[in-house]
């Protein structure tokens, strides 16, 4: 073989090399793309399987609260008396003791959880304190609701009656208050878990700027923490309201269970979430049956548009 044919030899075998490589790269941005077109089809199948979720629960709380509907007509809505007796079903109490106790719990829930948040995600960001802190938010997100009512009736309830004996009120022990601030302690942990990751990743710059032009810790966190993190505080603060206003079985414990309009904090009432849990099992006729099924269409409803709602301002935190 002289020098030419082994020279065309090498350029041959190189050409070829180069072929195969360059087919393997195709090959290979083929399979990625064809992965990520499936992968794709697979997030969007799943968003329109929970859209389907969705709209198949309104349907089905709809359809079978038709008989309620077609009787008692925008009656149920305004309507002040609860007697399956004579067939009579207002949700107006239940209406007004849900709104009542989620928006009392998120406020005294607030400021602790945004002070807690501040703590941990700017004070202490690491080390055992921060560990501390966030192994006893996720024991307390962890603990059954049932727990939380034991400890409500056997605690709570005694202070709130010694409470309620010093203002001149009657001592029911349980009520509006009571059942709002042991909602409070459960929401609590939802909205510092939400809270201290956002105020975590407020840019460190940002903070060592305002520090080097001699701000305080606490001018830092009035003037550029909050104002950066104010829309996620927020979404905190709706993921707590979510929580709150579907509560059942610690609000059912301490609520006191009355169908009459709460005429104050102190005063027995009852949510629409509890008053489900409470007749549910009891409801023998159509009506009766339907009217609790229209109860829980409703607090779905209240509990879609609370959440529309606060995105909405979520959307104009941070575009402003």
């Amino acid at each position: 073989m002289n020098l030419r044919e082994l020279l065309n030899t090498r350029f041959l075998i190189k050409s070829i090399t180069q072929n195969n490589k360059e087919n393997l790269k195709l090959e290979k941005h083929k399979n990625i793309f064809l992965f990520e077109k499936i992968f794709q089809k697979l997030l969007g199948t799943s968003g329109i399987i929970l859209i389907v979720i969705l709209l198949s629960i309104f349907v089905t709380l709809t359809i079978s609260s038709m008989p309620s509907i077609s009787q008692l007509g925008s009656k149920f809505i305004y309507g002040k008396a609860w007697d399956p007796v004579t067939d009579e079903y207002g949700a107006l109490p239940f209406l007004i003791g849900t709104l009542l106790t989620s928006l009392l719990a998120l406020i005294i829930s607030m400021p602790f959880s945004i002070a807690t948040a501040l703590f941990i995600g700017e004070y202490y960001p690491k080390g055992i304190v921060s560990n501390v802190f966030k192994n006893i938010i996720e024991l307390l997100a962890s603990i059954p609701s049932v727990i939380y009512g034991f400890w409500g009736i056997f605690v709570l309830v005694p202070i709130i009656r010694d409470i309620e004996l010093k203002f001149g009120v009657l001592p029911y022990g349980v009520g509006i208050l009571t059942s709002s601030v042991i909602l409070a302690i459960m929401i609590m942990p939802y909205s510092v878990s939400l809270s201290r990751q956002v105020i975590s990743m407020v840019p460190p710059h940002i903070k060592e700027g305002a520090y080097s032009l001699g701000a305080t810790r606490f001018e830092v966190i009035k003037k550029i923490i909050i104002p950066y993190t104010r829309s996620g505080l927020f979404a905190g603060v709706l993921l707590a309201l979510g929580r709150a206003l579907g509560e059942t079985m610690a609000v059912t414990m301490l609520i006191g269970n009355s169908h009459d309009i709460p005429k104050s904090i102190f005063s027995p009432g009852n949510t629409m979430a509890s008053v489900i849990a409470n007749e549910f099992t009891e409801a023998t006729g159509t009506i009766y049956l339907s009217a609790l099924i229209e109860m829980g269409l409703m607090l779905f409803i209240v509990t879609t548009l609370i959440n529309v709602l606060g995105r909405q301002i979520i959307k104009r935190f941070m575009i402003n």
